[in-house]
This record gives C-alpha cells, structure tokens and sequence, in this order.
C-alpha cells in the first residue's frame, strides 16, 4: 500500500469515528496505543489506571473523544496526534502524560522533547509529569509546560502485593533479582553482568526477567512475563536490584516495592521518589556488593519502610488534574 493511499484511508476511518462520536457515551478520553502484554511500563501503568477509574463508574474511551466528554488523558508521544487535534474540543479539559525527558533515557536528542512540548502548548490545560526530577529536567532543558503538577506511578493492587510472599531468611541464599522490558543500554545490564562476575554464588541467586542485549553465564534469565506471571516471581526474591538510569518514574521499582522486595538502585532519575527509605543507591557500580551486605543486615528496617504509591491516591489525583469528581458521572 502507497503512503498516499494509507493516508487516505487513515482520513476516512477518523472521519467516521468523528461521526460515530456523536452517538458514543464517555465520561473520560484516553489517548494512547495500546500494546499486548508483556509490554513496557507506560502501558502497564496506563491499563492499571484505567481500570481504577472504570471501577469507580466512569466510561472510558480509547483514542476517541465521543460528544459530551468531559476530559481527555493524552500519554507524552504514544498516540495519533493528529486524530487526537481532529477530536479536541472546547469543553473537554485536556490532561497531557508526560515522561522523560526522551532525549536523556535514549542517550541522543532526536527532537521527541521538543515535539512533545509542542504538542503540550498546542492542546493541553494541565500537565501531568511523573516525578520532581521529570519536571526539573525538562526545565533544565528550557522546555515549558501548561500547568505542571507531579502525579507517580502506582502498581495494581490485585496484581503486584506481598500477600503470600516467601519470608526473608539469612539461614539460605539471599535471593536477588533485576527486570526490564526493554534492552536498551541505559537499563544496566552491563551492571548486572559485571555483578555476576563478582558475587559470592554461596551467599546469592540472582535471577533476570525481560529483555538483555548482554548474556549471562550464572545468572538464570526469564523472558518476559505477563504482569500475574511476574509478580509472582518478585514474591518468590528478596532483593530487587535496579542499575536502569534516566527513569522517569519506574515501574519496575513501584511493583517490586509493592512486592515486598527493598531495593538496590542507581541514584539517577526519579527513582530516589519511589524508594526512599527502601533501599539504598548507588553512582558507581563498585558499591553494589557493599550496599548489597548492608541491605541484608538491615533488612527487616528496610522492608518496613517500604510505601510506593497507592494507585486508588493516585487515581485521585488524576481525576484532580482532570476536573473529574472521584467517583463515576453515569446518569
């Protein structure tokens, strides 16, 4: 198919959506593409919202804003934007997602920052960034925002808990673990690897779940895993260790504090919002080992201190941002 003729057709399946529209019912527009699971951590988030807010009573829509639509959630750059320009209108509060900055997570500028800028000041009434430190650098990066507020992420609930997790225990071998979707550099795997080479396998087990351009030799690797199927592997370790760097919010780290698991992580991004007390950072990957001793001498402190984000607070704070009460509007 020629670009001009999937254009064409791109055209006409917006303008009858556009017709559609107009017999459609929703209380709230979500702009973004879905992916299937497994997937990366905006759509596992996204999918968690979403179903909070529909728990509580309101009608959602996907990539399509129906007459009568109060607000509209749209996700940094993971969507149609010229559909979403066709559908905006006045009387629906545009809410923009914004992660990144892109431009520090892929290691290059590519222009993504300053088109999702664009796309802010075009549409947007509020701002939604994910952590203190995604705001700052995007300030530091001399980019502006309408309206910002700071809103983390929050796990599932039903899913990512430590009800039924193995019990910690110094009398058997401390069970580490690391999980990444993606396997570009900056999620550390060449951290996990020089790890690997020095860890005392007397002591440690450590396993991999996702995506690694690296092999690993003792490490034992799992392939991506459905959101059940990967909770249930952070309940079955102790230890979750994050060597990813530029993270906006990371959702790893949210559902494996929600998994009961303290946390070892690179001191980078916002990643020192969600774990607080919860762990300890690193800047140089020397410290790990260390850090590693102490975090298991002082383990039973530490998982206590664990508190990531509530995602019934957090839906809240969307529904703030987006001029919706707190409860469903059906009639």
């Amino acid at each position: 198919m020629t670009p001009g003729l999937r254009g064409s057709l791109h055209a006409i399946r917006t303008s009858v959506d556009l017709v559609r529209a107009r017999w459609q019912r929703a209380d709230l527009a979500v702009f973004h593409e879905f992916m299937p699971a497994p997937y990366g951590g905006a759509h596992q988030f996204l999918r968690a919202l979403c179903a909070e807010f529909e728990r509580r009573g309101l009608r959602l829509a996907n990539n399509t804003i129906p007459y009568g639509t109060r607000a509209c959630l749209y996700n940094s750059f993971n969507f149609d934007f010229d559909r979403l320009r066709r559908f905006a209108r006045a009387g629906c509060r545009m809410v923009h997602r914004v992660d990144g900055p892109i431009s520090a997570y892929r290691g290059r500028d590519e222009g993504v920052d300053r088109l999702i800028c664009d796309i802010n000041h075009e549409l947007a009434d509020a701002t939604i960034f994910q952590s203190n430190y995604s705001l700052e650098r995007h300030e530091a990066l001399g980019l502006s925002f309408k309206a910002p507020r700071v809103v983390h992420n929050a796990a599932d609930p039903a899913i990512f808990h430590a009800e039924g997790r193995q019990p910690f225990s110094r009398g058997r071998k401390v069970r580490l673990i690391s999980t990444s979707w993606s396997d570009n550099p900056n999620k550390g795997a060449d951290v996990y690897k020089w790890l690997e080479d020095r860890l005392d396998w007397d002591r440690f087990g450590y396993t991999f779940v996702g995506r690694s351009a690296v092999p690993f030799n003792r490490i034992r690797v799992v392939p991506p895993r459905p959101s059940h199927e990967l909770a249930d592997l952070l309940r079955g370790h102790d230890i979750f260790i994050t060597a990813s760097l530029h993270e906006s919010c990371s959702n790893a780290i949210i559902e494996a504090l929600a998994c009961g698991l303290p946390v070892v992580y690179a001191d980078s991004g916002g990643s020192p919002e969600i774990v607080r007390g919860a762990g300890f950072g690193f800047t140089d990957r020397e410290e790990i080992p260390a850090l590693l001793d102490r975090l298991v001498a002082e383990f039973d402190e530490r998982q206590a201190s664990i508190a990531p984000p509530r995602l019934d607070e957090v839906g809240t704070q969307y529904l703030a941002a987006m001029g919706l009460p707190e409860s469903g509007l059906r009639r």
